[in-house]
Protein backbone atom coordinates (compact mmCIF):
# COMPACT_ATOMS: atom_id res chain seq x y z
CA UNK A 1 0.00 0.00 0.00
CA UNK A 2 1.41 3.39 -1.04
CA UNK A 3 1.52 6.14 1.58
CA UNK A 4 0.34 9.63 0.63
CA UNK A 5 0.81 12.54 3.02
CA UNK A 6 -0.94 15.89 2.71
CA UNK A 7 1.10 18.75 4.13
CA UNK A 8 -1.36 21.02 5.95
CA UNK A 9 -0.85 24.33 7.75
CA UNK A 10 -2.93 27.43 8.36
CA UNK A 11 -3.60 29.20 5.07
CA UNK A 12 -4.22 26.18 2.86
CA UNK A 13 -7.04 26.30 0.29
CA UNK A 14 -9.76 23.91 1.38
CA UNK A 15 -10.94 23.02 -2.15
CA UNK A 16 -7.63 21.47 -3.20
CA UNK A 17 -7.20 19.87 0.22
CA UNK A 18 -10.63 18.21 0.07
CA UNK A 19 -10.07 17.15 -3.53
CA UNK A 20 -6.84 15.34 -2.65
CA UNK A 21 -8.54 13.68 0.33
CA UNK A 22 -11.33 12.43 -1.92
CA UNK A 23 -8.96 10.99 -4.53
CA UNK A 24 -6.41 9.36 -2.24
CA UNK A 25 -8.43 8.86 0.94
CA UNK A 26 -11.61 7.21 -0.32
CA UNK A 27 -11.89 3.53 -1.08
CA UNK A 28 -10.34 2.14 -4.27
CA UNK A 29 -12.39 2.12 -7.48
CA UNK A 30 -13.20 -1.09 -9.30
CA UNK A 31 -10.17 -2.84 -10.75
CA UNK A 32 -7.65 -1.56 -8.20
CA UNK A 33 -5.59 -4.29 -6.54
CA UNK A 34 -4.46 -1.95 -3.76
CA UNK A 35 -4.89 1.67 -2.78
CA UNK A 36 -3.33 4.53 -0.87
CA UNK A 37 -2.81 5.01 2.85
CA UNK A 38 -3.58 8.70 3.40
CA UNK A 39 -2.43 10.84 6.31
CA UNK A 40 -2.54 14.55 7.11
CA UNK A 41 0.67 16.04 8.46
CA UNK A 42 0.73 19.45 10.12
CA UNK A 43 2.13 21.44 13.04
CA UNK A 44 -1.09 21.03 15.06
CA UNK A 45 -4.72 21.98 14.63
CA UNK A 46 -4.95 24.14 11.51
CA UNK A 47 -7.60 26.11 9.67
CA UNK A 48 -8.34 25.76 5.96
CA UNK A 49 -10.92 28.37 5.07
CA UNK A 50 -13.84 27.79 7.46
CA UNK A 51 -12.70 24.29 8.36
CA UNK A 52 -10.62 23.16 11.31
CA UNK A 53 -8.37 20.16 10.78
CA UNK A 54 -6.68 17.82 13.24
CA UNK A 55 -3.62 16.35 11.48
CA UNK A 56 -2.68 12.73 12.06
CA UNK A 57 1.02 13.51 12.45
CA UNK A 58 3.47 16.38 12.61
CA UNK A 59 5.20 17.80 9.58
CA UNK A 60 8.29 15.77 10.45
CA UNK A 61 6.44 12.63 9.29
CA UNK A 62 6.38 13.82 5.68
CA UNK A 63 9.76 12.13 5.24
CA UNK A 64 8.08 8.73 5.71
CA UNK A 65 5.64 9.16 2.81
CA UNK A 66 6.01 7.81 -0.71
CA UNK A 67 4.11 10.82 -2.08
CA UNK A 68 3.69 14.26 -0.53
CA UNK A 69 0.87 16.54 -1.67
CA UNK A 70 1.05 20.29 -0.98
CA UNK A 71 -2.41 21.90 -1.44
CA UNK A 72 -2.93 25.46 -2.61
CA UNK A 73 -1.49 28.32 -0.60
CA UNK A 74 -4.10 31.04 0.01
CA UNK A 75 -1.90 34.17 0.06
CA UNK A 76 0.97 34.11 -2.42
CA UNK A 77 2.08 37.53 -1.21
CA UNK A 78 3.10 35.97 2.09
CA UNK A 79 6.05 33.56 2.34
CA UNK A 80 5.00 30.03 3.34
CA UNK A 81 5.96 28.89 6.86
CA UNK A 82 9.60 27.91 7.18
CA UNK A 83 8.74 24.66 8.95
CA UNK A 84 6.51 23.65 6.02
CA UNK A 85 9.17 24.51 3.44
CA UNK A 86 11.85 22.62 5.38
CA UNK A 87 9.62 19.56 5.84
CA UNK A 88 8.73 19.38 2.13
CA UNK A 89 12.38 19.74 1.15
CA UNK A 90 13.39 17.00 3.60
CA UNK A 91 10.71 14.66 2.26
CA UNK A 92 11.95 15.12 -1.30
CA UNK A 93 15.54 14.55 -0.23
CA UNK A 94 14.37 11.35 1.47
CA UNK A 95 13.01 10.11 -1.87
CA UNK A 96 9.37 11.17 -1.79
CA UNK A 97 7.50 12.18 -4.93
CA UNK A 98 6.26 15.73 -4.23
CA UNK A 99 3.27 17.30 -5.96
CA UNK A 100 1.74 20.73 -5.51
CA UNK A 101 -1.84 21.70 -6.27
CA UNK A 102 -2.56 25.19 -7.58
CA UNK A 103 -0.56 27.79 -5.61
CA UNK A 104 1.12 25.05 -3.60
CA UNK A 105 3.83 25.54 -6.23
CA UNK A 106 5.02 28.55 -4.19
CA UNK A 107 5.90 26.17 -1.36
CA UNK A 108 7.86 23.90 -3.68
CA UNK A 109 9.61 26.90 -5.20
CA UNK A 110 10.57 28.22 -1.75
CA UNK A 111 12.00 24.78 -0.98
CA UNK A 112 14.16 24.97 -4.11
CA UNK A 113 12.50 21.93 -5.68
CA UNK A 114 11.52 23.82 -8.83
CA UNK A 115 14.90 25.38 -9.58
CA UNK A 116 15.91 24.49 -13.12
CA UNK A 117 12.60 22.73 -13.68
CA UNK A 118 9.48 23.51 -15.65
CA UNK A 119 6.46 24.21 -13.43
CA UNK A 120 3.03 25.78 -13.39
CA UNK A 121 0.48 27.23 -11.01
CA UNK A 122 -2.85 29.07 -11.24
CA UNK A 123 -2.79 31.32 -14.31
CA UNK A 124 -3.45 34.42 -12.18
CA UNK A 125 -0.19 33.85 -10.29
CA UNK A 126 2.22 32.51 -12.92
CA UNK A 127 3.75 35.95 -13.40
CA UNK A 128 4.39 36.32 -9.67
CA UNK A 129 5.94 32.86 -9.46
CA UNK A 130 8.25 33.59 -12.39
CA UNK A 131 9.29 36.98 -11.01
CA UNK A 132 9.90 35.73 -7.47
CA UNK A 133 11.71 32.56 -8.55
CA UNK A 134 13.63 33.33 -11.77
CA UNK A 135 15.32 29.91 -11.79
CA UNK A 136 11.94 28.25 -12.33
CA UNK A 137 10.74 27.77 -15.94
CA UNK A 138 7.10 28.76 -15.39
CA UNK A 139 4.68 27.48 -18.04
CA UNK A 140 1.35 29.36 -17.82
CA UNK A 141 -0.42 27.33 -20.51
CA UNK A 142 -0.59 23.76 -19.17
CA UNK A 143 -2.85 21.94 -16.73
CA UNK A 144 0.02 20.21 -14.96
CA UNK A 145 3.73 19.49 -15.29
CA UNK A 146 5.36 16.15 -14.48
CA UNK A 147 9.08 16.25 -13.76
CA UNK A 148 9.13 12.73 -12.36
CA UNK A 149 9.73 13.27 -8.65
CA UNK A 150 8.32 16.83 -8.67
CA UNK A 151 4.92 17.71 -10.12
CA UNK A 152 2.87 20.92 -10.20
CA UNK A 153 -0.68 21.68 -11.26
CA UNK A 154 -2.49 24.75 -12.47
CA UNK A 155 -5.43 26.21 -10.58
CA UNK A 156 -8.47 24.62 -8.96
CA UNK A 157 -9.93 21.96 -11.27
CA UNK A 158 -6.46 21.25 -12.71
CA UNK A 159 -5.61 19.86 -9.27
CA UNK A 160 -7.99 17.01 -10.11
CA UNK A 161 -6.19 16.51 -13.43
CA UNK A 162 -2.90 16.09 -11.61
CA UNK A 163 -4.35 13.78 -8.93
CA UNK A 164 -5.86 11.53 -11.60
CA UNK A 165 -2.53 11.64 -13.42
CA UNK A 166 -0.83 10.30 -10.28
CA UNK A 167 -3.41 7.53 -10.01
CA UNK A 168 -2.84 6.71 -13.68
CA UNK A 169 0.91 6.45 -13.12
CA UNK A 170 0.47 4.22 -10.08
CA UNK A 171 -2.44 2.02 -11.15
CA UNK A 172 -2.94 2.46 -14.89
CA UNK A 173 -5.55 4.09 -17.09
CA UNK A 174 -8.35 1.61 -16.38
CA UNK A 175 -8.30 2.35 -12.64
CA UNK A 176 -7.92 6.11 -13.21
CA UNK A 177 -10.88 6.03 -15.60
CA UNK A 178 -12.97 4.09 -13.08
CA UNK A 179 -12.14 6.64 -10.40
CA UNK A 180 -12.99 9.52 -12.75
CA UNK A 181 -16.37 7.94 -13.47
CA UNK A 182 -17.05 7.62 -9.75
CA UNK A 183 -16.13 11.28 -9.24
CA UNK A 184 -18.11 12.28 -12.35
CA UNK A 185 -15.16 14.13 -13.89
CA UNK A 186 -13.29 13.70 -17.20
CA UNK A 187 -10.46 11.16 -16.87
CA UNK A 188 -8.21 13.38 -18.96
CA UNK A 189 -8.55 16.88 -20.37
CA UNK A 190 -6.55 18.14 -23.32
CA UNK A 191 -5.34 21.66 -23.80
CA UNK A 192 -3.95 24.09 -21.28
CA UNK A 193 -5.27 26.49 -18.71
CA UNK A 194 -5.12 29.36 -21.19
CA UNK A 195 -8.54 28.24 -22.36
CA UNK A 196 -9.92 29.05 -18.90
CA UNK A 197 -8.44 32.51 -18.44
CA UNK A 198 -11.47 34.29 -19.86
CA UNK A 199 -13.84 31.38 -20.51
CA UNK A 200 -15.36 29.36 -17.65
CA UNK A 201 -15.29 25.56 -17.75
CA UNK A 202 -18.51 24.54 -19.54
CA UNK A 203 -21.09 22.76 -17.45
CA UNK A 204 -22.16 19.32 -18.72
CA UNK A 205 -24.78 19.78 -21.42
CA UNK A 206 -24.13 23.51 -21.58
CA UNK A 207 -22.05 23.67 -24.77
CA UNK A 208 -22.63 22.79 -28.43
CA UNK A 209 -20.56 19.60 -28.28
CA UNK A 210 -22.27 18.02 -25.27
CA UNK A 211 -24.12 15.44 -27.36
CA UNK A 212 -21.26 14.88 -29.79
CA UNK A 213 -18.70 13.63 -27.25
CA UNK A 214 -20.59 10.50 -26.07
CA UNK A 215 -21.57 9.76 -29.70
CA UNK A 216 -17.90 9.73 -30.69
CA UNK A 217 -16.83 7.68 -27.65
CA UNK A 218 -19.25 4.97 -28.70
CA UNK A 219 -17.74 4.83 -32.20
CA UNK A 220 -13.99 4.88 -31.64
CA UNK A 221 -13.67 1.72 -33.73
CA UNK A 222 -14.91 3.57 -36.79
CA UNK A 223 -12.84 5.75 -39.20
CA UNK A 224 -14.37 9.07 -38.18
CA UNK A 225 -13.40 12.29 -39.96
CA UNK A 226 -13.83 15.95 -39.07
CA UNK A 227 -16.64 16.06 -41.61
CA UNK A 228 -18.38 13.16 -39.83
CA UNK A 229 -18.17 15.01 -36.52
CA UNK A 230 -19.34 18.27 -38.06
CA UNK A 231 -22.28 16.55 -39.72
CA UNK A 232 -23.29 14.94 -36.44
CA UNK A 233 -22.98 18.27 -34.60
CA UNK A 234 -24.99 19.97 -37.37
CA UNK A 235 -22.39 22.63 -38.04
CA UNK A 236 -19.66 23.42 -40.52
CA UNK A 237 -16.16 21.99 -40.08
CA UNK A 238 -14.90 25.49 -39.36
CA UNK A 239 -17.46 26.07 -36.60
CA UNK A 240 -16.68 22.62 -35.20
CA UNK A 241 -13.01 23.50 -34.95
CA UNK A 242 -13.79 26.76 -33.20
CA UNK A 243 -16.08 25.07 -30.66
CA UNK A 244 -13.53 22.30 -30.04
CA UNK A 245 -10.82 24.86 -29.31
CA UNK A 246 -13.12 26.70 -26.91
CA UNK A 247 -14.36 23.62 -25.06
CA UNK A 248 -11.36 21.27 -25.10
CA UNK A 249 -8.43 23.56 -25.91
CA UNK A 250 -7.42 21.43 -28.88
CA UNK A 251 -8.50 20.44 -32.41
CA UNK A 252 -11.10 17.75 -33.29
CA UNK A 253 -8.51 15.38 -34.76
CA UNK A 254 -6.11 15.77 -31.85
CA UNK A 255 -8.94 15.18 -29.36
CA UNK A 256 -10.09 12.12 -31.31
CA UNK A 257 -6.57 10.69 -31.43
CA UNK A 258 -6.15 11.06 -27.67
CA UNK A 259 -9.47 9.28 -27.05
CA UNK A 260 -8.32 6.41 -29.29
CA UNK A 261 -4.99 6.20 -27.44
CA UNK A 262 -6.76 6.27 -24.07
CA UNK A 263 -9.02 3.42 -25.17
CA UNK A 264 -5.99 1.48 -26.40
CA UNK A 265 -4.28 1.94 -23.04
CA UNK A 266 -7.31 0.55 -21.23
CA UNK A 267 -7.54 -2.46 -23.56
CA UNK A 268 -3.82 -3.15 -23.15
CA UNK A 269 -4.24 -3.14 -19.38
CA UNK A 270 -7.46 -5.12 -19.09
CA UNK A 271 -7.49 -7.60 -21.99
CA UNK A 272 -5.21 -10.11 -23.73
CA UNK A 273 -6.24 -8.82 -27.15
CA UNK A 274 -3.49 -8.62 -29.74
CA UNK A 275 -2.23 -5.25 -30.92
CA UNK A 276 -3.96 -5.92 -34.24
CA UNK A 277 -7.29 -6.45 -32.47
CA UNK A 278 -6.82 -3.34 -30.35
CA UNK A 279 -5.90 -1.32 -33.44
CA UNK A 280 -9.23 -2.30 -35.01
CA UNK A 281 -11.17 -1.65 -31.79
CA UNK A 282 -9.72 1.86 -31.50
CA UNK A 283 -10.15 2.88 -35.12
CA UNK A 284 -6.41 2.85 -35.85
CA UNK A 285 -6.82 0.33 -38.65
CA UNK A 286 -3.51 -1.52 -38.42
CA UNK A 287 -1.06 -2.48 -35.70
CA UNK A 288 1.61 -0.42 -37.46
CA UNK A 289 -0.53 2.72 -37.25
CA UNK A 290 -1.39 2.09 -33.62
CA UNK A 291 2.24 1.49 -32.69
CA UNK A 292 3.36 4.69 -34.42
CA UNK A 293 0.77 6.94 -32.78
CA UNK A 294 0.96 5.17 -29.42
CA UNK A 295 4.75 5.44 -29.19
CA UNK A 296 4.76 9.07 -30.27
CA UNK A 297 1.98 10.04 -27.83
CA UNK A 298 2.66 7.85 -24.79
CA UNK A 299 6.41 7.51 -25.13
CA UNK A 300 6.68 3.69 -25.26
CA UNK A 301 5.41 0.94 -27.62
CA UNK A 302 2.08 -0.77 -26.78
CA UNK A 303 3.78 -4.03 -25.77
CA UNK A 304 6.07 -2.25 -23.31
CA UNK A 305 3.12 -0.33 -21.89
CA UNK A 306 1.20 -3.57 -21.35
CA UNK A 307 4.13 -5.22 -19.56
CA UNK A 308 4.54 -2.23 -17.27
CA UNK A 309 0.95 -1.94 -16.12
CA UNK A 310 0.36 -5.67 -15.94
CA UNK A 311 3.29 -5.70 -13.50
CA UNK A 312 1.68 -2.87 -11.47
CA UNK A 313 4.97 -1.19 -10.65
CA UNK A 314 5.32 0.68 -7.41
CA UNK A 315 5.08 4.52 -7.53
CA UNK A 316 8.40 6.14 -8.25
CA UNK A 317 9.64 3.27 -10.40
CA UNK A 318 10.24 3.79 -14.09
CA UNK A 319 6.95 4.08 -15.94
CA UNK A 320 5.72 5.12 -19.37
CA UNK A 321 5.12 8.79 -19.94
CA UNK A 322 1.35 9.49 -19.91
CA UNK A 323 -0.50 11.15 -22.74
CA UNK A 324 0.57 14.78 -22.74
CA UNK A 325 -1.80 17.37 -21.30
CA UNK A 326 -1.13 19.74 -24.17
CA UNK A 327 -1.62 19.15 -27.88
Amino acid sequence: MTSVALAVTDGMLHFELALACEVFGSGPPGGADSWYRLSLCGPGAVRAGRFRLEPDHGLDRLVDADTVIVPGWVDVDQPPPTELVDAVRAAHEAGARVASLCTGAFVLAAAGLLDGRRATTHWAHTGVLAERHPRVAVDPDVLYVDNGSVLTSAGKAAAMDLCLHLVRLDHGSAVANALARRLVVPPHRDGGQAQFVTTPVPAPGNHPLAELFPWVMGRLDQPLTVEDLARRARMSSRNLGRHFKSVTGTSPLRWLLVQRIRHAQELLETTDDTVDTIAAATGMGTATTLRRHFHRTVGVPPDAYRRTFRARKRPGADHPRPVRSTP
